[in-house]
């Protein structure tokens, strides 16, 4: 079979009422089928569209404001479609990140559609994702119908199955050959720099490393540096620009690996033009599909693995509300829950959840540490997972550690206004026993 080549608005003419329709995630949205998609919204009625981190605006979303035609539902939000969910735009599907495979291949019908941004095709026939592999593979053994949108501005990334041959391809159409979507870096706070310092100090020469999204994972990278660890590692679900720096700098050589020793595995990258060149055509990255990047017993067999993630409230029994404000969705689970048990199995592993004491919200000052999670806020790391906790007033493991032992802990993490406040909340309801000292 031998792929057709159409336009794009032949191709957005497939696409009926009521269908499934999949856009895979990250740099490998399209855009000029979408673009297309978007001009057909008064035929169609009821078009459900599968995404995941949104780079830049999705027409099917801004030609259809009131969402009488289309409806895109996230794997993980960005920061455009967390504005999209707070309009009624966007749904989030629940998840572990490295799950995502096998959704589609056990538990979802087939995908009507699936509409992928690649790399041109090389010598071999296939058309690379670049550095977004994923749950790509699953997706195209899923679909009904296979569309890609070439560009020549995707990196192309080595990795496991990463492309599509042309003879699993129905139909091609021309992109638009825009750059990649980038996500910034924002400078890190001080705050970031300080917990950033006390988890540096705990990674030794030959760790394996696994960095979140976010500032104060991104710190740690640069903090590393400055520490001169070396012959350290990379096991990691997203590739960061502060994992881009530290190989860069000559400090990750993943010679102490046991799997994919020598390699930089990942299952994408996200961040800035700099970050992406680093991947392209470079033998050292491999890029690998998610259920491998992400599965906890993959991940353990690295030794000394150290998983840093972000969250963004935590109680005081160490139940850490990552993705979500109340009923407000902001992120996702991701893989922050597959990394924090893969690195506990680890032999001499470790995870670490990092947050800042304190947060501003309507003017006023408030705990990120509390006695009771905001009211529908997800849990993403339950209490009987949660390994060191880190703010910037200290760092506390919690793995053992009773119910009073840890309030006690995280009581002591919180910033100072707070702590007399949190204390007499812990003993009003007995989470710390009356007389017990430790």
């Amino acid at each position: 079979m031998t792929a057709e080549l159409i336009t794009a608005e032949q191709a957005a003419s497939l696409v009926q009422s009521g269908m499934w329709l999949d856009y895979g995630a990250s740099l490998c949205q399209p855009d000029v089928f979408d673009k297309a998609l978007s001009a057909r919204k008064e035929q169609l009625q009821n078009v459900k569209i599968r995404a995941c981190l949104s780079m830049r605006p999705r027409a099917v979303i801004e030609e259809d404001p009131e969402g009488m035609h289309f409806h895109v539902f996230s794997w993980h939000f960005s920061g455009y479609e967390r504005k999209k969910h707070d309009a009624g735009r966007c749904g989030y599907i629940p998840l572990n990140l490295g799950e995502v495979p096998d959704y589609y291949r056990r538990f979802l019908d087939p995908v009507d559609i699936a509409i992928l941004k690649t790399a041109p095709m090389d010598d071999g026939g296939y058309f690379n994702y670049g550095p977004s592999n994923l749950w790509h593979r699953a997706v195209i053994e899923s679909a009904k119908v296979v569309i890609l949108e070439p560009n020549r501005d995707i990196p192309y990334a080595f990795g496991k199955e990463n492309g599509v041959h042309v003879s699993e391809v129905d139909y091609i159409i021309e992109g638009d050959h825009q750059p990649c979507g980038e996500l910034p870096n924002p400078e890190a706070s001080e705050i970031d720099r300080v917990v950033a310092r006390r988890i540096a100090a705990e990674v030794e020469d030959g760790a394996c490393l696994q960095i979140g999204i976010g500032g104060m994972p991104n710190a740690v990278c640069s903090l590393l540096l400055e520490a001169g660890v070396q012959d350290l590692g990379i096991h990691t679900e997203m590739l960061t620009d502060g994992l881009g720096l530290l190989y860069r700098s000559g400090r990750v050589t993943g010679s102490r690996k046991a799997l994919d020793r020598g390699k930089v595995v990942y299952t994408f990258a996200l961040g800035s033009r700099g970050l992406y060149a680093t991947a392209n055509r470079n033998p050292d990255f491999y890029c690998h599909q998610v259920d491998y990047t992400n599965s906890p017993h993959i991940i353990m067999q690295n030794d000394k693995v150290v998983s840093i993630n972000n969250t963004t409230q935590m109680d005081l029994q160490g139940q850490a509300a990552s993705e979500s404000d109340g009923h407000r969705h902001i992120s996702g689970t991701g893989g922050q829950l597959q990394f924090v048990r893969g690195a506990y199995a680890s032999k001499g592993g470790k995870s670490f959840i990092c947050l800042s004491s304190t947060y501003e919200k309507r003017g006023e000052r408030r705990s990120r540490i509390v006695l009771d999670l905001t009211p529908g806020n997800i849990v993403t790391t339950p209490r009987s997972d949660t390994m060191y906790v880190v703010t910037e007033y200290g760092m506390a493991n919690l793995k053992g550690k009773s119910v009073a032992e840890r309030a006690l802990a995280l009581i002591a993490l919180s910033h100072p206004d707070f702590r007399e406040d949190l204390e007499r909340q812990a003993h009003e309801h007995r989470l710390i026993p009356r007389g017990v000292t430790f």
